[in-house]
């Protein structure tokens, strides 16, 4: 359809039908919708990944050592703030950085998230560890507002 196909009553029509005519949307596509969705603070700044302690080459050397070691350790950071996380086998413990309350949400690329409080020290407790993708959206009290990249484990 081309032109102002929207004008002519006629032709919206036929389109709004052809539209309900394609069937149910794939589940794939209502997922990609809702973390698409998800993301629409613009004020967020990117959190860039830093380090992540799983493309660490003494990981291996960890993993051999007699007690258990924490599961993944990952700093993400922007022009005003840095998060860093440590993946451990119950609990996502967190610290933002320089030091400041307010909230982290944590959203999930399937279902639905959780916000927990980030204390006046920086730090937040997430229990228990999401169990599929998710990322980090960290907003301080005086409305610094940063975003980490999806997190697979």
């Amino acid at each position: 359809m081309s032109g102002r196909w929207w004008m002519d009553d006629d032709r919206l029509l036929d389109a709004l039908g052809d539209a309900l005519r394609a069937g149910p949307v794939p589940e794939d596509l209502i997922e990609a919708a809702k973390r698409a969705f998800a993301a629409h603070d613009l004020d967020a700044q990117f959190a860039a990944l830093v380090y992540d302690s799983a493309l660490d080459d003494g990981l291996a050397l960890a993993a051999t050592r007699a007690e258990p070691a924490f599961l993944r350790a990952m700093t993400f950071a922007t022009a005003d703030l840095t998060i860093e996380v440590e993946i451990t086998e119950d609990a996502i413990l967190g610290q933002v950085l320089p030091p400041r309350a307010g909230v982290v949400n944590v959203q999930l690329a399937k279902g639905e998230g959780v916000t927990v409080v980030v204390d006046e020290a920086g730090g937040f407790v997430v229990r228990p560890i999401p169990s599929a993708s998710f990322r980090l959206h960290c907003r301080t009290a005086a409305g610094v507002s940063a975003l980490t990249d999806w997190i697979a484990l």
